[in-house]
């Protein structure tokens, strides 16, 4: 059990059954508010190929890195990295509240790649995140780095800001990355 972010491949992002986890509603509230802000729809979900999966658990403690996003992020910022539900390979200047429940809330917000993928950058660079962090997609790549010794026995040999504390870089990677995937791959993310 716990919760889960994710990549959403097309067959669930346009699916109308919530209960099987569809996100049909999700994205066409967020079609609707795009088109209200002059902008084009977002209808390019890719389907999901053996490669195209991204799944992270959520686990470690977030107390350090709530302290790094408050030291360098303003509120509005942490806000933007932290409060969303949905992830979308979309430049959005502000975050997309609708009123479709979320697994956590009664509504869903979503958030832009790049400007969530922008401010985990720049947390990656405050920690000095290395370059040897995963970039894989797959099941709980990043989440076994962390948590079964890798990110340790890295931590040995380069110290620095980053091996300080473990669960705070997780978080910084996991963001980093979730937002890179996105538009790598074209896709949604989402907790589940």
């Amino acid at each position: 059990m716990g919760i889960y972010l994710v990549s959403v491949g097309a067959r669930e992002w346009f699916d109308e059954d919530e209960e099987e986890g569809g996100k049909g509603a999700v994205a066409s509230a967020l079609n609707d508010e795009l088109g209200r802000r002059g902008l084009a729809p977002y209808d390019s979900a890719p389907g999901r190929g053996g490669d195209q999966w991204f799944e992270e658990k959520i686990s470690p403690p977030m107390g350090g890195f709530d302290a790094l996003c408050r030291a360098h992020l303003t509120p509005r910022e942490r806000d933007l990295l932290g409060n969303w539900s949905v992830l979308v390979p979309v430049s959005l200047d502000e975050e997309v509240e609708v009123p479709v429940a979320s697994p956590y809330t009664d509504t869903t917000v979503i958030a832009g790649a790049p400007q969530v993928l922008a401010l985990a950058e720049r947390l990656a660079a405050v920690i000095g995140l290395p370059a040897e962090v995963p970039d894989t997609a797959g099941n709980l790549g990043l989440t076994f780095w962390f948590l079964e010794g890798e990110a340790e026995e890295l931590a040995a040999t380069r110290p620095g800001a980053w091996a300080e504390d473990l669960d705070t870089a997780f978080y910084v990677a996991l963001y980093l990355r979730a937002a890179q995937y996105s538009l790598r791959h074209g896709c949604p993310m989402t907790y589940c």
